[in-house]
């Protein structure tokens, strides 16, 4: 699994190289001083919406903090290829789809998702917009004041401006596809 050192590291590269300070990333992204020096010095694996925030005070896509390569052309990403995984949260294992792809405007994730405690989850809002299907298990998504629970071969397309969740249910696994819009 891709160590989470690296996205706290591109993070941080990608800040000096736009010759911006923590507090000038905070001010942009929304995100406190604190939270981004956690995010740089790996304290702390940043969930989803935290490094969206980021990538858009960046003006770089999402990918970028996974991105190795770059091809202009299509890009195959085989079955056992687990290289650009990134734990974006205590439950969920992102595993890029289209780490090479130089250009995307899409974010196509293989999720897995492990089991939880119902309670403590926090809701997560960003721009853009969300595509999930569920291979295996069933999954729990809560968006805004509404609770939806998909099984294998179900699907859902979402605006994530609205607060949402997405977690396991059942108290088993669960794996799913995941697109993530984010307009830059």
């Amino acid at each position: 699994m891709k160590e989470n050192k690296e996205v706290g590291a591109k993070v941080k590269s990608i800040r000096e190289l736009q010759q911006l300070t923590i507090q000038d990333l905070a001010e942009r992204s929304g995100l406190s001083i604190e939270s981004i020096e956690h995010i740089e010095s790996n304290m702390d694996i940043p969930s989803l919406a935290p490094l969206i925030k980021i990538s858009r005070a960046l003006g770089v896509r999402l990918g970028t903090f996974m991105d190795d390569h770059e091809e202009l052309g299509p890009v195959i990403t085989r079955k056992k290829s687990t290289a650009d995984s990134m734990k974006v949260n205590k439950n969920m294992t992102y595993n890029s789809l289209s780490h090479d792809k130089s250009g995307r405007h899409m974010e196509p994730f293989l999720i897995d998702i492990d089991t939880a405690e119902k309670s403590g989850f926090v809701l997560s809002t960003h721009e853009g917009e969300e595509f999930i299907y569920v291979l295996e298990g069933s999954v729990e998504i809560n968006y805004g004041k509404d609770t939806y629970v998909l099984e294998e071969g179900d699907s859902i397309y979402y605006d994530s401006i609205v607060e949402h969740h997405v977690h396991a249910v059942s108290g088993k696994k669960a794996k799913i596809i995941g697109v993530i819009y984010t307009p830059i």
